[in-house]
């Protein structure tokens, strides 16, 4: 039964990175657990053929955009999880046919790409006239006819920049983080790298983003600021921004305007749940979709009053549909249920749970009961820390459920999926504070309400969850914690800062508040590293050996301290992953390798 289910699971795909072409009639997204590894496929919107399959590759295969005639896909693709992206062109009458645009394995870091005619925009941490790796991230234009690379744009630090092209090709937006590690500038510059120049700021520790309008001569403005986002318009031509809505009651995560639409796509979530509306920049008027169970993403107008929209839930895998927004009909366009033999009635409805950290604040998460006498709770930490769990399908979540594992999956301050407020409260103390308490009451709540029994509790997550496991195994008390799997867990925080991508490296300094040589205490003191002295409970690391986000020096650092102190440990590595273990075969023995070492370590 075991065997049976997880190879079931492990075949249910899972959707990431939809894209639909600018003229609507068709719709692309990676697939992952339909192969040995994410592959792209594509379907047309009017679900009259099931899906086309783009790429057989031996490495995962990530869908990245339309190029500007709709006749070809982009796709990015690196070698066992390393990071370090080419990107292919993809004609949709020729499946399969993958033509290389940039480099293999390059030695520095790609984000986005557009493809207009022949150029296409990307950025890289790269300094074209050296080749050498750099730490910001520059803009880039590509001639994929002549290969001569110019750059655009470059800012002074990194700060997660991915360049959007405008629809007639002739600028590009980005942002720019050179003031504050907190913050982010909208900056254009044109397709000939002239009038490189910053168009909104709303301070040097404040977060704005841009979207462009399908006219390509407004931009539609997403900024920060107290506890809540607002939206607003740039125009190109008059060089005035006027905000359209500011409403502090509303919980903004995201808005875009899709090709042929007046409407702009507004995304709320609201206690980790996903509402998706439409939002008339003129008129204000707002069209809501049906209330369907589960989270829905609207991505684009079809015909009349249809959208393309991803819907899921804990029991409804990822599915590409096409939606009537008047009568909430619907056809599949992914066909998801076709391709597997699981059921809803195999799947664990994910139960909203909430309960108060150590100064008042409601930390909420999702619960999922197994159905017979648990062996024992999994908590389940979500990475990021900047993004929160879903009422979605995990997997991994699913196949501990029906080993007879309750889990909890929290959603602990500095998540994304309640407010801004809530989501900033991080940074008060930085990584391994209150967002750590968050957890501990959590597993408390649960013992108290009789879900979870003391010496039963282990912990597991990867990347920030991977850290969280880690800072669990060294602070907490063992009748709170008995066992920790951190997967791809930051260990030394100085070790990592210094081995991380260049590129990420500003991410560590907002959430710790500087560099390890400004804050030096802060650095140690929420490093797990230093306290392994104080583990007792089992202990089992997980690491992809190809990860250059949390390198494998995290764990070469802290065995041997581990070995120092003589506390036991075991090890799984996996020589073909890299951020995460993704690879079907590889998450097989994840899954059962955790399975086996919670069981062990509750008995």
């Amino acid at each position: 039964m075991q065997d049976n289910y997880l190879d079931a699971l492990l075949s249910l795909p899972g959707i990431i990175a939809s894209k639909v072409s600018h003229d609507g009639k068709w719709v692309a997204w990676s697939w992952f657990r339909t192969a040995p590894t994410a592959e792209v496929y594509l379907a047309p919107t009017d679900g009259s053929t099931p899906p086309i399959r783009m790429t057989d590759t031996n490495d995962n295969t990530i869908m990245l955009s339309w190029a500007n005639d709709n006749q070809s896909i982009l796709v990015m693709q690196d070698k066992n999880g390393n990071e370090r992206d080419r990107i292919y062109r993809i004609p949709i009458d020729e499946p399969l046919n993958m033509i290389p645009l940039t480099e293999d394995d390059p030695n520095y870091f790609i984000r986005g790409g557009d493809l207009h005619n022949n150029y296409l925009v990307y950025g890289a941490n790269v300094d074209l006239e050296t080749g050498e790796e750099i730490e910001p991230t520059c803009m880039i234009r590509h001639n994929i006819s002549t290969g001569e690379r110019i750059t655009l744009a470059k800012p002074q630090r990194s700060g997660f920049v991915s360049p959007s092209l405008s629809p007639d090709g002739k600028h590009i937006l980005y942002t720019r983080a050179d003031r504050h590690a907190s913050g982010r500038q909208l900056w254009i510059v044109g397709i000939d790298g002239e009038n490189d120049h910053e168009i909104v700021n709303l301070g040097d520790d404040v977060k704005v983003y841009g979207t462009w309008f399908p006219d390509s001569q407004r931009i539609l403005v997403i900024g920060e600021g107290g506890p809540y986002r607002k939206l607003g318009i740039w125009d190109i031509s008059t060089e005035t921004l006027t905000w359209i809505l500011d409403d502090p009651s509303r919980n903004i995560e995201g808005a875009n305007v899709p090709a042929n639409s007046e409407y702009i796509v507004i995304r709320e979530v609201k206690n980790a749940r996903l509402q998706t509306y439409l939002y008339h920049p003129t008129t204000a008027e707002e069209i809501y979709p049906p209330d369907l169970p589960g989270n829905l993403n609207l991505l684009a107008p079809a015909e009349g009053d249809e959208w393309i929209a991803l819907y899921y839930s804990s029991k409804q895998p990822h599915d590409l549909i096409r939606l009537n927004l008047k009568t909430g009909d619907y056809i599949s366009i992914s066909r998801v249920w076709d391709r597997t033999s699981i059921s809803p009635d195999d799947l664990t409805q994910a139960e909203n749970f909430t309960w108060q950290s150590t100064d008042s604040l409601t930390i909420q998460g999702w619960l999922y009961r197994t159905l017979d006498a648990p062996r024992g709770t999994i908590v389940y930490v979500h990475g990021g820390p900047t993004a929160h769990s879903q009422d979605a399908i995990n997997n991994q979540i699913q196949f501990f459920v029906q080993q007879g594992f309750n889990v909890l999956d929290p959603n602990y301050r500095g998540s994304t999926g309640f407010n801004l407020t809530f989501r900033e409260a991080i940074k008060k103390d930085g990584w391994g504070g209150m967002e750590q308490t968050d957890i501990e009451t959590g597993i408390k709540a649960l013992i108290e309400a009789g879900i979870a029994q003391p010496g039963k509790v282990g912990i597991t997550g990867t990347s920030y969850g991977g850290y969280s496991s880690w800072h669990a195994i060294t602070h907490f008390a063992p009748d709170v914690l008995q066992a920790s799997a951190p997967i791809c867990g930051m260990t030394d925080l100085v070790v990592d800062y210094e081995t991380t991508r260049p590129d990420l490296r500003p991410y560590s300094e907002e959430m710790l508040g500087g560099r390890p040589d400004q804050v030096p205490e802060r650095y140690y003191e929420r490093s797990p590293i230093n306290f392994v002295d104080q583990i007792h409970g089992r202990l089992l690391i997980i690491q992809g050996m190809q990860d250059p986000n949390v390198s494998p020096d995290n764990v070469r650092v802290v065995t041997e301290k581990l070995q120092e102190h003589g506390v036991e440990y075991e090890l799984l590595a996996f020589d073909d992953e890299g951020h995460g273990i993704a690879k079907p075969r590889n998450q097989k023995t994840l899954y059962q390798t955790l399975s086996d070492f919670f069981s062990s370590a509750f008995a």
